[in-house]
């Protein structure tokens, strides 16, 4: 059996721009800290293999410290590492890739072309590519077929699925054709799961850590066994994320105040996430004091955000007395009563007022 890391998408030294200087600081060193995680479970799994799929760097300006802590992490690895650069760490002459000396188990694919390495012991070949720019209108496993020779052959490539942009799009029908036992993919930020084509295996395992509200909950790897059967292959996700990005929605919809309804949505302890709270449905209370809810909810998390998504309660017959079209119409489905002629008036309101529905 073969065990393999298959991770992507760290966007090592990402600018955090959202947070200010000192916590954008401490997220690139907490990133850093991934890599450590990324270690100890090679070692408790006792991974073959570890294959990163592009995007390991958010971009080609690098700190010093980073490039440090990966060369040293990786090369803690009792495994071979293989990185596939993306669009945001593309190969190339300058890139941090090429002028760095890399420990003895780590290779880098560099070309747009597949390069395969044989890894006779562990009966399997490890193929790749890199961008060497940040575009590709190309991927490379266009017209590539894996050598049928009874052996296990992976791949880690950068690129996107069903994709019609720039960046490596893969067509699923390259998949079943490339004869690969497990395709392991980079640049979609949101974990697939097992996914099959033709007798390939592939699976983006998402990013390992969120870095906005795009990338909220759970994050981290993949852990691949390919059986003594190589159609036999499982992939079981495994949380390494140090802080994670929630949204969390507060309905004041009924309640005396909108800081009684967070009170109610915070967490019992405080934790070390990001979190954006939506206060959203009808109130009947003035606009909320956005600057005392943050810092109400401030103590509970890294980082967070209250938006308010409310409206303003109303009577839904409160113009039914005016001398117009719309008091019209209300008298008129007022006097009918019943849900239907409350339906009926929510709608009128909309189109009369050119607004949406006022009273959901």
């Amino acid at each position: 059996m073969l065990t393999i890391i298959h991770g992507a998408d760290f966007h090592l030294d990402a600018p955090f721009a959202a947070l200010p200087p000192d916590k954008a600081r401490q997220r690139r060193e907490e990133q850093r800290q991934l890599l450590d995680r990324l270690a100890d479970l090679a070692q408790e799994v006792r991974a073959d293999l570890v294959l990163l799929s592009g995007d390991l760097l958010d971009s080609s300006q690098t700190y010093q410290e980073t490039v440090e802590a990966l060369s040293r992490t990786l090369g803690q690895i009792q495994a071979p590492v293989f990185i596939a650069p993306g669009n945001h760490d593309c190969y190339g002459p300058r890139s941090v890739y090429a002028n760095t000396a890399w420990p003895d188990n780590v290779h880098i694919f560099s070309t747009v072309s597949v390069e395969s390495v044989a890894l006779p012991e562990l009966g399997c070949t490890v193929h790749g590519a890199a961008f060497t720019t940040p575009q590709a209108d190309r991927s490379p496993l266009m017209g590539f077929t894996a050598p049928r020779d009874g052996g296990i052959h992976l791949m880690a490539l950068h690129g996107d699925v069903d994709g019609k942009g720039r960046y490596g799009p893969i067509d699923p029908a390259d998949i079943a054709a490339s004869g690969l036992t497990y395709l392991a993919l980079g640049h979609i930020h949101a974990c697939s799961g097992l996914q099959k084509a033709g007798d390939t295996w592939w699976a983006y395992p998402g990013c390992p850590e969120g870095r906005g509200f795009d990338e909220t909950g759970d994050k981290g790897v993949l852990v691949v066994t390919v059986g003594d059967d190589p159609s036999d292959v499982t992939a079981r996700f495994v949380p390494l994320a140090g802080r994670r990005y929630e949204i969390v929605e507060a309905d004041v919809t009924g309640a005396d105040t909108a800081a009684q309804v967070l009170e109610e949505v915070l967490p019992a302890e405080p934790c070390g996430d990001c979190c954006r709270i939506l206060l959203t449905g009808q109130r009947s209370f003035g606009p909320p004091d956005l600057a005392a809810l943050t810092a109400q909810a401030q103590p509970y998390y890294y980082s967070v955000t209250i938006r308010d998504h409310t409206r303003q309660m109303r009577d839904l017959w409160e113009r039914a007395g005016e001398d117009s079209l719309t008091g019209l119409v209300l008298r008129q489905l007022k006097a009918q009563g019943g849900p239907e002629a409350e339906l009926a008036a929510r709608f009128a309101l909309a189109a009369l007022e050119n607004g949406e529905d006022p009273c959901p």
